[in-house]
């Protein structure tokens, strides 16, 4: 496992779970609470000579990569740096490889969002410079004939000790503080929560898939309206939730419509089974999450 974030370290704890052995290799010693316990190596993928060690050690079986900066807002102002840690990244954990296959996990922002959702045949165009270093670090890696790309939509779950928590953990917490949320309501998502990315990953990495898929939750709504949906299985005033414009505020490199479906997964006998949550089913566990911390915190 290269990456050792909410993502990357819910993907090793899965795979754990299955009785796998995940080794979580990373810059930083993991904190989010799902890696806590795996076997962890440090790693820097802009070294190649580092990346080769590590899968001379560690012999491992598969690669799964949520590696470089996810900050998109970040890409945006620092493109080469994002370019040095996803693309070439990508390229020297493709010949670490050497024919092992690599579960990538890509992104919707390879889209320019002028297309309501796109499926996997739809041509890319990167939103912003997150998207293209994600898009060439798909083509580094599918090329080598062993890699699947799985392109995500907006990842989201209960994230409590994450650096930079994702959107449902921070509406959650602001709208338990009574605070004001100003989210847009002109930005489209699919949000898929982190347990079903680490269940598709699980399956697609033991059935051996290559190529290119997407998974996105089934519910399209803005993101104002997902915040509302918080609100709501939290009990928390609806009206703190405030609308705004994606181009006034730090979404707007994101594309309009940051929404995936599938033309493949329905094909896909691993995945029988494994429908994506909704985002009011995913708010409920949220909602319970949070309730949990709060008591946890008053008890000590």
């Amino acid at each position: 496992m290269v990456g050792s974030g909410y993502l990357g370290g819910t993907i090793a704890a899965h795979l754990r779970e299955r009785g796998d052995h995940a080794v979580v290799c990373s810059r930083r010693r993991p904190t989010a609470a799902s890696a806590a316990g795996l076997p962890w190596h440090p790693l820097d993928v802009r070294d190649p000579e580092a990346c080769r060690a590590a899968v001379r050690e560690h012999s491992p079986d598969a690669l799964v990569a949520v590696h470089g900066p996810s900050d998109i807002t970040w890409c945006e102002a620092n493109p080469e740096a994002a370019r040095a840690a996803h693309t070439g990244g990508a390229r020297h954990l493709a010949d670490a490889a050497d024919g092992r296959p690599v579960l990538l996990i890509s992104t919707d922002n390879v889209f320019d969002g002028s297309r309501p959702s796109s499926g996997e045949s739809a041509p890319t165009s990167p939103a912003n410079a997150y998207g293209a270093a994600k898009l060439a670090a798909e083509r580094t890696l599918l090329d080598t004939g062993a890699a699947l790309a799985l392109r995500v939509s907006l990842v989201h779950g209960w994230d409590p000790d994450g650096l930079r928590p994702n959107f449902a953990t921070t509406c959650a917490r602001t709208l338990r503080a009574g605070q004001v949320l100003r989210v847009p309501d002109d930005h489209w998502n699919t949000p898929v929560h982190v347990d079903d990315v680490a269940a598709w990953t699980a399956a697609l990495l033991a059935a051996g898939r290559t190529g290119v898929l997407h998974l996105g939750g089934p519910d399209r709504l803005s993101r104002y309206e997902w915040a509302l949906r918080i609100a709501a299985a939290l009990g928390a005033d609806a009206d703190l939730v405030r609308p705004a414009k994606r181009a006034d505020g730090p979404y707007a490199c994101r594309p309009e419509n940051a929404c995936l479906h599938s033309e493949r997964a329905d094909s896909l006998p691993e995945l029988a089974g494994l429908e994506p949550e909704g985002v009011d089913e995913s708010a409920r566990r949220l909602s319970e999450a949070l309730g949990k911390t709060h008591r946890a915190v008053e008890d000590r």
